[in-house]
């Protein structure tokens, strides 16, 4: 055989062979990813079975150790605050020094064991310690872990990835009040139910601490090329902010919209519960849906929803039990928009480098926009119910122009079909 014929043929056969070995390289990337983000779901189910059925019980239990109502909202305020603003430098630190990993590692620590203590404490003080200890946990964690998740969702999609994330964290959020419900039931002590949470809280360390052994390195998760300019943050992710943080300061926390449904008797005692759980579940389902509409249509698909959920607080605030069940479901389909997609968003427009800072800061303004934006509502309550429906529809909608800008900026890089 000719040389120059050998020579093609074998160039044929290696070309030949070069697309089968990329999909597949593309498919053993694409299912690592999905792994990781199946196995810190699977983390967040369990923290948040923890701290959310705390949270459920943490109001009368700091009763019964005898806060006032006042020292109650303090405590409530300040450890939001702190929850939020502990976020901002988390996150810088993520950034400056690299080590996702033991900054994560050292939140979930903090969070996990402050819940199961609750049951030793002997005083609301110290109550009020462990609970701020607790949002100052989750505020350590958060930033760098949701640079990890980005990294990983970078293959299946970042809406996709985010939302399949928040879909298990809403799961937890479900099951835990109704463990500590059940607890409650048959037991009848909050130190009871605060003890039998240190049995999930375990089960998140020791899962924590799998991933990090098994993933070391979650940046290699992201196959392609490193970002090159990492100074300062793009002018489109301000603009995303201040519509989040209108959002935000707009969206009534379901604590006021329980304690309307008690002092108005629209809802009975024993269904609010049921309402939170319904509104959890719209949230969790919620957040898979607008994951994968966010993978399709980019960040434009926030108009609709934000346009939609703004309902919520004429249906919860001035409707009868059928509306405010209504209201409930569309409050948890805000919030699985806010946990899934707008987590999603911030990936997609920041280099890697600068993402442990990008979500510290949309975490801190996002939640210190929510803290001002429920005090002034709680203050509307008392003076008028449309005005303080007025208020949270108005804050709504004023951040949809936001969104339509940063979708206009951003098209030429929008998220593709998946």
């Amino acid at each position: 055989m000719p040389r120059f014929e050998e020579d093609e043929m074998m160039s044929e056969e290696s070309t030949s062979t070069l697309p089968t070995s990329r999909t597949h390289r593309t498919d053993s990337a694409v299912a690592l990813a999905l792994r990781f983000v199946v196995l810190i779901g699977i983390v967040s189910f369990f923290a948040d079975m923890t701290y959310e059925g705390a949270r459920s019980i943490t109001g009368p239990y700091l009763a019964v150790l005898g806060a006032s109502a006042v020292a109650v909202g303090i405590i409530a305020g300040i450890g939001e605050l702190v929850g939020y603003g502990l976020r901002l430098v988390s996150g810088r630190l993520a950034d400056q020094t690299g080590e996702y990993w033991p900054i994560t590692l050292f939140g979930y620590f903090i969070q996990m064991l402050s819940v199961p203590l609750l049951a030793l404490a002997g005083s609301w003080q110290v109550a009020a310690l462990l609970i701020i200890g607790e949002r100052t946990g989750k505020a350590i964690r958060n930033p760098p872990r949701d640079v990890m998740l980005s990294y990983a969702t970078k293959q299946i999609g970042h809406g996709w990835g985010f939302g399949l994330h928040e879909a298990l964290d809403q799961a937890g959020a479900l099951v835990g009040p109704l463990v500590i419900s059940a607890v409650l039931y048959l037991r009848g002590q909050y130190q009871v139910a605060f003890a039998v949470l240190l049995v999930p809280a375990i089960l998140t360390l020791v899962l924590i601490v799998a991933a990090r052994f098994l993933y070391p390195r979650p940046r290699e998760l992201e196959v392609q090329p490193p970002d090159i300019e990492t100074r300062g943050l793009p002018r489109v992710y301000w603009i995303y902010l201040a519509g989040a943080t209108f959002v935000a300061a707009g969206f009534a926390d379901f604590s006021l919209v329980s304690y309307h449904f008690e002092k108005a008797g629209t809802v009975q005692s024993t269904w609010i519960p049921i309402f939170y759980a319904i509104a959890m579940a719209v949230s969790g389902a919620g957040s898979l849906v607008f994951g994968r509409a966010f993978d399709r249509w980019g960040i434009t698909v926030l108009i609709p929803l934000t346009l939609l959920s703004s309902l919520f607080a004429p249906f919860v605030f001035l409707g009868s039990f059928g509306i405010a069940l209504l209201g409930a479901a569309l409050w948890g389909l805000g919030m699985g928009v806010h946990e899934s997609i707008m987590a999603a968003a911030v990936a997609t427009m920041v280099p890697s480098q600068r993402r442990g800072s990008a979500y510290g800061i949309f975490n801190t303004g996002y939640g210190v926009a929510w803290f001002v934006g429920s005090a002034l509502m709680g203050i509307l309550y008392s003076v008028s119910l449309p005005v303080l429906v007025a208020f949270s529809v108005i804050l709504e909608l004023v951040a949809i122009p936001f969104f339509f800008i940063v979708h206009q900026r951003m098209q030429p890089t929008a998220a593709r079909p998946t």
